[in-house]
Parts: C-alpha cells; sequence; structure tokens
C-alpha cells in the first residue's frame, strides 16, 4: 500500500524528497571512519587473544572432574612465554620460547598436539623434564614412588555416548603437595599398565584426569612427552559453562542450560606446602 501511495507522488517532490534525504542516509566518509573504527576492534581483539588470553571451549570429558563438557575456559598466554604456538595458526616466526617460564607440575595447559600441531589439548602437567614415569596395576609412580590418592566417593560416570558406568573419585597428591581430584573407572582398563618413560629434557609428560578415558603422554603414537615449545598457556579460569540443554537459538532454555556454579572458577590445583618446600 505505502509503495502504491509513493507512486502517485509527482515527480518533482520525489527529487526533492531524495535531495533532501541523502545528507541523512550517509555523510560523505561515514563509510571510512567506520571501517577504520572496525579494523582497530579487530586488531585490539586479535592483540588481545593472541598476546594474553585466549578462549578455549571444552569438547571431551578427558579432564573430568576437573573440566567438564561444555566448559569455556581463559588460556594465560604470558603465564610460560611465548613460541611459535602461542599465536594463531603457530605462524609467528618465534624459533625459540620467548621470556620463558617452566611449567609447574599440576598445572592445567593448552598445547599443540605433537603429531598434528593444528590440533589443541588439554592436559595436566604430571612430570617436569628428566623424571620418570610409569602406570602399574592403575597406580601411578613418579620417580619409582607411589603418588597417592584418597577415595572420595563412588559415582556414575557419563560418558560422550550418553552411557554411565561406575567410577570412583579420588584426592590424587603428586609431589610438591599439588591435590587434584581424578576419575578410576577401574586399575585394569588399556592405559593402566605402561612401560617406563623418561620425560626428555624441554618436554613434560602430561595426562587427563578422566584417567580411563583420556589420550595423553601415555600414548606416544598419538601425544607422548609433551616440548615446551608446544605449550600455548595455561588455563586459569572458567568465563563460562553449558550442559548442553539448550540450543544456541533456544534462548528460552538458557537460564536452566548455564552453570552457573561455574563461572569464574579457579582450574588451579590446591598446592600444599611440604616439609621439603619449608626448609625442613
Amino acid at each position: 500500500m505505502s509503495d502504491e501511495i509513493e507512486n502517485t507522488v509527482d515527480a518533482p517532490d520525489q527529487s526533492n524528497d531524495q535531495e533532501q534525504k541523502k545528507p541523512v542516509l550517509i555523510e560523505k566518509g561515514e563509510i571510512s571512519e567506520f571501517m577504520k573504527t572496525a579494523l582497530v576492534a579487530v586488531a585490539i581483539a586479535l592483540l588481545i587473544r593472541s598476546v594474553l588470553f585466549e578462549p578455549f571451549h571444552i569438547p571431551s570429558g578427558s579432564m573430568k572432574p576437573t573440566l567438564l563438557v561444555g566448559d569455556y575456559l581463559f588460556v594465560n598466554k604470558p603465564a610460560y612465554g611465548y613460541s611459535r604456538y602461542s599465536f594463531p595458526f603457530g605462524i609467528a616466526p618465534i624459533e625459540q620460547r620467548i621470556w620463558p617460564k617452566e611449567p609447574a607440575r599440576g598445572d592445567v595447559i593448552v598445547f599443540a598436539l605433537p603429531t598434528n600441531t593444528g590440533i589443541d589439548y588439554i592436559k595436566r602437567v604430571i612430570a617436569l623434564p628428566g623424571e620418570t614415569v610409569r602406570v602399574k596395576r592403575g597406580r601411578l609412580f613418579i620417580n619409582d614412588m607411589l603418588v597417592e590418592r584418597e577415595m572420595v566417593q563412588e559415582i556414575m560416570l557419563e560418558k560422550l555416548s550418553g552411557a554411565t558406568v561406575p567410577a570412583i573419585e579420588y584426592i590424587e597428591t603428586l609431589p610438591g603437595g599439588v591435590k587434584h581430584s581424578i576419575y578410576e573407572e577401574s586399575d585394569i582398563a588399556q592405559l593402566d599398565e605402561t612401560d617406563l618413560f623418561t620425560v626428555p629434557e624441554g618436554h613434560y609428560f602430561v595426562m587427563g584426569d578422566n584417567r580411563d578415558n583420556s589420550q595423553d603422554s601415555r600414548v606416544s603414537d598419538r601425544v607422548g612427552p609433551v616440548p615446551f615449545e608446544n605449550i600455548v598457556g595455561r588455563a586459569d579460569f572458567l568465563f563460562f559453562s553449558t550442559n548442553g540443554y539448550a540450543g544456541l537459538l533456544e534462548l528460552w532454555k538458557w537460564p536452566w542450560s548455564i552453570r552457573y556454579d561455574r563461572i569464574s572458577m579457579d582450574i588451579d590445583p590446591m598446592r600444599v606446602a611440604t616439609a621439603t618446600e619449608n626448609g625442613k
């Protein structure tokens, strides 16, 4: 109807209306200013992501119970300095790590998979360069010393398929008094019996907290020891978490899909001072 009304207006009047509206539509130079502003905003976002903090999404359950599918966290890039893999697609022409700082035992790190650097993994640092690691009958040994674990509770562990299996939650205490939770379905699973590994210099031995459902340094042809160069950064805290109940456009379901109690959750393990650290 409105189109028909406009078509009945005399031609001279249309011309006058258009001339009056031209300045309102776009002022000269507005597009270029908008583009400049957009480019600056994109550049700042890329700078923050490349140099300071990069968001990371948890797609699998290999780090349960610490990290759940649907968790979103920030990776601290400066924590260990910078390598080529600290930047998107590993394109930075960096041969050696800049401002290096060694990861601590128990840190949760994001790293470029040694066998396919186009894929990022997230695991926990278990052993440091020069140390030995072995799993025997489901028990972890570091430098031939048994790593203590304390049973917390029996649980039903949900798999990615949706099926549930019985499992046990333990508190594991790594050398140096680093405490964190792990899940074990049993002590006779495929990766519960390994050879003796010696961590090469400049590398780190990593494992998932969901011990029977993690591809980690125990799998030599997939992960193996992680080179220091491949480490992207340290996982510090969660900024969002969803249980996957709501689809992206199902806004009415979002209030029941968000895991509010996990937002801003710290990922660092508990570190208890030992007698050796206190000089006793």
